[in-house]
C-alpha cells in the first residue's frame, strides 16, 4: 500500500508518515545518541531515520529500491543483502508493514518439560529406582501428560539418576 502511495502521491507524502514514526521511536529512546540514515529531500531537507527504528529503516529500503536509487544502492545503503530485500519484499506485499515487524527469537512452542512434568519424573524415579523410562513414560501417560521417552531418558541423564550397575 505505501508503494502505491509513492506510485500516486509521490514521495513527498508519504515522508510525512514516516515522520510520525520516526518521532515515536525518538521519544522511546530517551534521547541516546545514534546513527542516523538520511534520505536526501528537496529542497535540501533531508528525512532522518534512527539506525535502531528496523521497521521504519526496512520501509524506507524498500520504497527507495523500489522507487528512487534502484535496489543494489539500496542494500548497499541499509547494509541488506539482495536476497534479504526480496524475501521484505514479499513479506511487505503479503502482510503488509505488521510483517516487517521484528518477531521474537525461537519457538512458538510450549516445551514439553515444563517443571511439573520434570518433578513428576524425578518423583517417579525416586519411588522406584528400577522403573525403565518406557514405564515411566507410561505412569505419566496415566496422569495425563504426554511426554516421549526421549523426554524422560533426557531428564534422568540431566539429574543423574541412571542406574548405579554393580560391577
Amino acid at each position: 500500500m505505501i508503494i502505491l502511495k509513492i506510485l500516486y502521491f509521490g514521495i513527498v507524502n508519504l515522508l510525512f508518515t514516516f515522520t510520525a514514526i520516526y518521532n515515536f521511536s525518538l521519544n522511546r529512546s530517551n534521547n541516546i545518541k545514534v546513527m542516523n540514515i538520511s534520505i536526501k529531500g528537496i529542497k535540501g531537507s533531508d528525512f532522518i531515520i534512527d539506525e535502531k527504528d528496523s521497521l521504519c529503516k526496512k520501509i524506507c529500503m524498500l520504497i527507495e529500491g523500489h522507487s528512487t536509487i534502484g535496489v543494489q544502492a539500496a542494500i548497499k545503503k541499509y547494509n541488506y543483502t539482495e536476497q534479504r530485500y526480496y524475501q521484505l519484499l514479499k513479506i511487505y506485499q503479503q502482510e503488509g508493514a505488521k510483517g516487517l515487524l521484528d518477531k521474537k527469537p525461537g519457538s512458538n512452542k510450549q516445551p514439553v518439560r515444563t517443571k511439573k512434568i520434570v518433578n513428576q519424573i524425578i518423583r517417579l524415579r525416586f519411588l522406584d529406582p528400577f522403573a525403565t523410562a518406557d514405564v515411566i513414560v507410561q505412569k505419566l501417560n496415566q496422569m495425563g501428560h504426554k511426554v516421549s521417552k526421549r523426554s524422560v531418558e533426557r531428564t534422568i541423564t540431566e539429574f543423574g539418576l541412571q542406574k548405579k550397575r554393580m560391577s
